[in-house]
């Protein structure tokens, strides 16, 4: 199975995940010695220079990697 994703690096990159989030975008957190998941996640609720919020938790964007799914 062929597994394409986007990573979130910009703001707007997480603006515009946040306004699909009506859409059930979901977006997994990614990160450790071996970038693996850390979380399946869920949508973004909020973001900051420093923090993103998803399903009520909050990652550190310099420590993290924020991945959605690209649907062909």
């Amino acid at each position: 199975m062929n597994h394409t994703y986007k990573v979130l690096k910009s703001d707007i990159e997480l603006v515009c995940s946040c306004i699909k989030s009506g859409k059930d975008i979901r977006c997994s957190v990614i990160g450790g010695d071996f970038l693996s998941i850390i979380d399946y996640g869920g949508t973004i609720e909020k973001f900051s220079p420093n923090s993103v919020k998803i399903a009520g938790a909050y990652y550190i964007r310099n420590q993290f990697e924020f991945r959605v799914d690209v649907k062909d």
